[in-house]
Order: structure tokens, then C-alpha cells, then sequence
């Protein structure tokens, strides 16, 4: 047999032999073996868990159980009977499961103060992969039992109303929402690369908010990558699609009282300047030398426009969890995030002791979804039409429209 031959066919034994050796070795290391099956501390949940001492104690402090949960007892008994059914799991012969209340106070804990799951799981005496499961599950149910009661889709005569909130209490016409976007703090996903890195230089998932004149959200958008700037996220949204081809059913176009002169005025959504100006969507002047009517008109469109500010500042002084860096995974923050708004408008509809929508007589026309997966589209340049109603506002809130003491701000 030729030398080179055999040397090669050396070499290769050698190779296989360590091979061999290195997964013999493999084999006899000692696997790791489960030292219990439930931890004797996790164990003791009952007797000495969080909910089942601190919060059973809260119960006889009205003050300190509102501070706890972000609510009431009533309140959390109220959410606990909408949402419980969709939260409770069977017993089985292995072990016990989790009740639903335990399950819904584990969730708010998580939202009211943001705490890592870690922590949460100590206080309660679960596994931190339960509390992290929980989380999960219970803030989808919240917004599934709560989004057709707290947050539906608005209706003609919902417009209306909102249209209406906003003429008492902000003297703004025609206004059916303030719009703005608010950017919640991630921790940056794995490979996800620039896509939620945002001008803050910070990762963020972008909440997209729509609000009425009393702070309460009716049409919320999560999901937007850090990234994307605030118009970017309006036109890549459901939202945003349905503005752009009318399928909102907003209410037509209306005479304001008392300036008929002026013909009659879409109904329009008011955001700042990272929004584009559309038929329906105002937005300020821009640049800064700017004639006392333009800056009249920015003033009054400024001051709508704060109460979407105030329900963001309402909405993370409330729910903790917005203030911190959320180390979850771009989902379960979508969900925790839609759980919290709808949580704050079920909570606000009990203050304000508001029904949770405008009666509305029903249609035996079949309506076509408002809200759809979008496309992308186009650019932001505004129509003439966009630029002469802006105009025509500013000429309305300079005269007809003025109050009395707008000349003292501007």
C-alpha cells in the first residue's frame, strides 16, 4: 500500500478515535437532577404568600388596597367577575392551580409597579416562569373582556359626542380626538438590530393614542417600532389607513354655530407637528415667525391637543410598569400595554360616571370594518384642501371664535 495512503488513513483513525473519546466522556458526566418538584418555600404559598396574608389585610385599609392595586375593592371585584372566567384553571391531581383572583392581583402587581418577575415571585411564592406565564395570559384577558365594554370602535354618533366634549370643555369645534404617540421603554430584542432604537437613543415599542375630552382612550395602536417617528406610525397603522380612505364614519361636515358665513367644517383630529396635515387631522403652523393669527391658532390648537398629553401622564402615574425599562418580550409588552389603557378607561368611566358608549340606533346595513390590517403609504404632503381648512379655522378662531382671554396668552 502506498505511504501517503496510509498516512492519511492514520490520520483519519485518530480523529475518530478522539471523537469517540470526547462523546464517551459526554455520557458519563452526571445529569442534573431535579431537587424537588415544588419548592418547600413555594410550597407554603397558602399559609404565608403575599396575596394570601398582605392583600387579605389590605381588604380592612381602603386607603392602602387603592394604593396596592390602582383600584378599589368593589372595582377589583367588578374586573375579577369579567375577567375570571377566561383566567381559571382546573385542578388537577398533581397540584392545585392558581385561583383567578391570585392570578389577576400577580398581573396588577406587575402593572402597578413594573417590579421584575423575580421579585413578584418571591412575594407571592410562585415559580418566576409562572409569574411570567401569568402576565401573559391575564393581561390578553383583560383586554379581551374589556375592549367591546371600555374601548369599542366609535360610531357616528360617538363622534358626535366626542365633537361635542371637546366644543364645552376645550371651545375647540368639530374635534373628535386629540392624537399623539408615546414611546415605551424595551429592552433591546435579540436581533432586532435599529428597528426599536429611537431618537431618545433608547429601545421602544411606539403606543399610538387617540383621546376624547375626558381623557379616555378610544382608539389605541401598539406595536410600532422605536424607530418610527410619530407620522411614520400613523401611516403605517389601521388607524391611519382608515383616516386616509374615510372608512372612520366620522360625522359630515357641520356649520359651526355662529359662523355660518364660513360654510360647513369636516370634523378633525388635532396632533402636533410630527403629524401630517390632513383633511381631517389639523396640526400646528409651522416655523417660528409666525403672525399673531397663526400663533392664535397654534395656542388654541395646542390647548385641545394637551388632553392626550395629560391621559399619557395619567396613564404612566397610575400603571409603574410605562416608567421603567420593560425587559419583556416585544409581545407581552403590546399586551401589558393594551391591558393598562384599557384599564384606565374602566377606572376613568367610574369617576367621571360615564356610560361605556353613545346609544346608537342599529342598522340593518352590513358595515364594513373600520379598523384593517394597513399597507404602506404614501407621502405626508398636504392637499390644498387640507391647507385651506387650517386656514379657515384660524380665520374662525381669530373672530367668531375667540374667547376672552386668549389675546393675554399669545
Amino acid at each position: 500500500m502506498d505511504a501517503g495512503v496510509v498516512a492519511r488513513v492514520s490520520r483519519v483513525t485518530r480523529v475518530c478515535a478522539r471523537l469517540h473519546l470526547v462523546y464517551t466522556l459526554s455520557r458519563m458526566r452526571p445529569c442534573s437532577v431535579r431537587r424537588f418538584w415544588v419548592h418547600p418555600i413555594l410550597r407554603k404559598r397558602l399559609q404565608r404568600g403575599e396575596y394570601h396574608l398582605l392583600v387579605q389585610e389590605l381588604r380592612l385599609d381602603d386607603r392602602l388596597f387603592q394604593r396596592y392595586f390602582r383600584m378599589s375593592k368593589e372595582v377589583l371585584d367588578e374586573l375579577l367577575g369579567k375577567v375570571g372566567p377566561l383566567i381559571t384553571k382546573v385542578d388537577t391531581h398533581l397540584r392545585m392551580s392558581i385561583g383567578p383572583a391570585e392570578r389577576l392581583a400577580i398581573c396588577l402587581r406587575y402593572l402597578a409597579t413594573g417590579d421584575s418577575y423575580a421579585t413578584i415571585a418571591f412575594s407571592y411564592r410562585v415559580g418566576r416562569s409562572t409569574v411570567a406565564v401569568i402576565v401573559k395570559e391575564v393581561a390578553g384577558a383583560i383586554w379581551t373582556a374589556l375592549v367591546e365594554e371600555c374601548m369599542p370602535v366609535p360610531q357616528v354618533e360617538d363622534w358626535r359626542a366626542i365633537a361635542a366634549g371637546f366644543q364645552e370643555r376645550w371651545e375647540f369645534p368639530n374635534c373628535v380626538g386629540a392624537i399623539d404617540g408615546k414611546h415605551v421603554v424595551i429592552q433591546a430584542p435579540a436581533n432586532a438590530g435599529s428597528l426599536y432604537f429611537n431618537y431618545k437613543s433608547t429601545h421602544s415599542l411606539v403606543l399610538l393614542a387617540v383621546v376624547d375630552a375626558e381623557y379616555l382612550f378610544r382608539v389605541v395602536d401598539v406595536g410600532g417600532f422605536g424607530r418610527s417617528s410619530d407620522s411614520g406610525s400613523l401611516r403605517n397603522s389601521a388607524f391611519g389607513e382608515s383616516l386616509r380612505d374615510g372608512s372612520l364614519q366620522l360625522p359630515p361636515e357641520t356649520v359651526i354655530a355662529g359662523s355660518e358665513r364660513r360654510g360647513p367644517l369636516p370634523h378633525v383630529f388635532v396632533g402636533d407637528e410630527a403629524f401630517p396635515l390632513l383633511d381631517n387631522l389639523l396640526r400646528p403652523f409651522p416655523g417660528r415667525h409666525l403672525t399673531r393669527e397663526r400663533r392664535l391658532f397654534n395656542y388654541r390648537l395646542s390647548r385641545a391637543r394637551l388632553v392626550v398629553e395629560c391621559a399619557f401622564g395619567i396613564l404612566s402615574t397610575q400603571w409603574r410598569m410605562l416608567r421603567r425599562v420593560i425587559t419583556t418580550s416585544p409581545e407581552v409588552t403590546e399586551l401589558c400595554v393594551k391591558a393598562a389603557c384599557v384599564l384606565h378607561n374602566f377606572l376613568r368611566r367610574k369617576t367621571i360616571d360615564m356610560p361605556s358608549r353613545t346609544p346608537i340606533a342599529r342598522s340593518t346595513d352590513e358595515v364594513t370594518p373600520t379598523l384593517c390590517d394597513a399597507p404602506r403609504m404614501g407621502s405626508n404632503n398636504a392637499t390644498r384642501r387640507s391647507i385651506q381648512q387650517r386656514e379657515t379655522f384660524c380665520s374662525y378662531f381669530n373672530e367668531e371664535g375667540a374667547v376672552r382671554w386668549q389675546a393675554n396668552v399669545v
